[in-house]
């Protein structure tokens, strides 16, 4: 009877410790619940006790014609630790504004990198380090997706997260410009243009085709190998031309200079126009000679096409020497309606072009009006394609639109408005300079916000400007954001914006089974199945909150509550091992 006394007190005691040891453990859980309550993206745990073995003293009997039946009698040994459990749920998401700050709606995963080990984690306060690399608190690099030299994501493989502020840079050629304005249809249809005689070559002479430019000139005006011909401060409409030079040699003949002459000042020379098809197609310049030798310059049509030549605008070098080999005079001056624009494109480089647009008055009749667009450009670096021989040794500022063949004729309607819509190629040559070559961009007359009509407006000029261009110069990547989908969109400062990466997601099967290893950050477990390495808002990742962290999820009142039941617990087993030492004392008692 002693021994079976005996037993059951020391069983009652263990029974106590054991109640003991894990109303304890329960704290540690909750104590560090409690401590994290501020630890960014962190999720609570809790502790679960499970009864241990129990002593089994009768398996109990079945109900029989003489017994209703006995349930098992058994004794409890204990209690046990079951295990922990991790909750995953969603933290209140707490804006901070700070771009590399992100946080995740959803029940995916951040991927990081330690030393070639991939590990997950929810807390998103990331920091730049010295390779612009977004990187954890403890220095773990982001995970996600590049892009290309395009700026199109390469997915499939995922990499550091890198954005270089202050250091990629991007430039947009301009595929489009769009115009706005009104071509005033009340003003006088273009007749004339400029003609300005530059005197003779030789007196009541007209040079030979093929004539050398050394053999044209009588002295003191005779040209010699080596000499330079320079036209400069010449004026078109008001404007002018840039400079323009042509080396003399050997070889060079008078109709290279007259050629030269045409392209220096821009003039457009027949353009290719079929008169028969083109009726209004005659209002192209020249430079020729005359019957008696007379060198005369033609101009276009166009109060904006009217040239100004005086005589220190030619000028000869020879050898350091300079001389006014010609005596320019005007003797009748371009009219007709017209207006000019000039506006700025850039290259693949970000180079910035100028384009100067001139529109002619060319006709009037039944069917509307008719305006003819002439272009002209400094920035145009090859003028040798241009010309028919392709070998003119000079640098000369000059644009055709595709080829003078190609200057196309503008209709307007009876109502102003223009009959084709279609925008016109324009080409700019970007020989030798590194840039796309040639650069072409479409000119468009009409859109859906802006258009170029053509009313009467009496006592008004006919106006004209580039309401748009998509062309950017080069820029610096100086600011970021993070979409919902991970997508990192770059802000430069010429204004365009790329997408410069994509931030990865990592999902689990079962989440509860990866092993926290410190530091807000969790390794693949046993049972937590392999990552699933994707994008945010799919296979329900969640989305992406940029300027936000996610806080910790632990719910305090309810930690509190644990930690009284905790307290409660740990005195009741507390409270069996006291009884059971006062048991023990009585029996010592009857013993002595």
């Amino acid at each position: 009877m002693g021994e079976r006394l005996l037993m059951a007190s020391t069983t009652a005691l263990f029974s106590g410790l054991a109640g003991l040891n894990v109303n304890a453990r329960r704290l540690e859980v909750i104590g560090n619940n409690i401590s994290n309550v501020n630890t960014t993206s962190f999720k609570s745990n809790r502790i679960l006790f499970t009864s241990a073995f129990n002593r089994t003293f009768s398996l109990g009997t079945g109900p029989s014609s003489l017994s209703g039946g006995t349930n098992p009698g058994q004794v409890g040994l204990g209690v046990g630790i079951a295990g922990t459990q991790r909750s995953f749920s969603n933290g209140a998401i707490n804006a901070t504004g700070i771009d590399t700050d992100l946080a995740i709606e959803g029940d995916g995963f951040f991927i990081v990198d330690r030393g070639g080990e991939q590990l997950f984690t929810r807390a998103g306060a990331f920091q730049f380090n010295s390779q612009n690399d977004l990187v954890t608190l403890s220095g773990e690099r982001l995970q996600g997706y590049a892009v290309d030299d395009m700026f199109n994501l390469v997915t499939g493989r995922v990499v550091p997260v890198n954005i270089p502020v202050g250091t990629l840079t991007v430039a947009e050629a301009t595929q489009s410009v769009t115009l706005s304005g009104n071509l005033n249809a009340d003003g006088d249809t273009a007749t004339t243009g400029s003609v300005i005689n530059l005197g003779t070559f030789e007196v009541g002479a007209v040079p030979a085709v093929g004539t050398t430019l050394l053999t044209a000139l009588d002295p003191p005006y005779a040209f010699v190998d080596g000499d330079t011909l320079t036209l400069s401060g010449a004026e078109r409409g008001g404007k002018v031309v840039p400079d323009a030079t042509l080396d003399i040699t050997a070889t060079t003949d008078v109709d290279e200079l007259m050629e030269f002459f045409r392209r220096a000042l821009g003039i457009y020379d027949q353009g290719g126009f079929d008169i028969a098809a083109d009726p209004y197609a005659d209002d192209d310049g020249s430079v020729t000679i005359d019957g008696t030798g007379n060198v005369i310059i033609e101009g276009n049509r166009g109060t904006f096409n009217d040239l100004v030549i005086d005589t220190t605008n030619i000028v000869v070098d020879s050898g350091g020497t300079t001389s006014n080999p010609f005596t320019p005079d005007k003797t009748t001056e371009a009219n007709g309606e017209s207006i000019r624009t000039t506006f700025v494109v850039y290259d693949s480089l970000g180079t910035e072009l100028q384009i100067d647009l001139t529109m002619v008055l060319a006709h009037k009749d039944d069917e509307g009006t008719y305006w003819r667009p002439m272009f002209h450009s400094a920035d145009d670096t090859d003028l040798q394609n241009h010309l028919e021989n392709g070998t003119l040794p000079v640098a000369a500022p000059w644009l055709p639109s595709g080829g003078e063949e190609d200057l196309p004729l503008l209709r307007f309607d009876n109502f102003g408005v223009l009959a084709d819509t279609a925008p016109i190629t324009v080409s700019v040559d970007r020989l030798d300079t590194g840039a796309l070559n040639p650069m072409a961009f479409d000119l468009a007359f009409t859109s859906p916000g802006d258009s170029v009509s053509a009313y009467s407006d009496t006592g008004s000029s006919s106006t004209l400007a580039a309401v748009h261009q998509d062309g950017s110069p080069i820029g610096t990547l100086n600011s970021f954001s993070v979409g919902t989908d991970g997508i990192i969109t770059g802000g430069f400062t010429n204004g365009l914006t790329r997408t410069i990466g994509q931030v990865a997601i990592g999902t689990f099967r079962n989440p509860e089974g990866l092993v926290d290893v410190g530091n807000n950050l969790f390794g693949v477990g046993p049972n937590s199945g392999t990552p699933l390495v994707t994008t945010p808002l799919e296979f329900g990742t969640g989305r992406i909150v940029g300027g936000a962290l996610e806080v910790s999820n632990v719910d305090l009142s309810a930690e509190f509550i644990n930690m009284i039941q905790t307290q409660t617990g740990y005195s009741a087993a507390a409270r069996v091992i006291s009884t059971t030492d006062q048991l023990l004392q009585q029996l010592l008692q009857i013993g002595g």
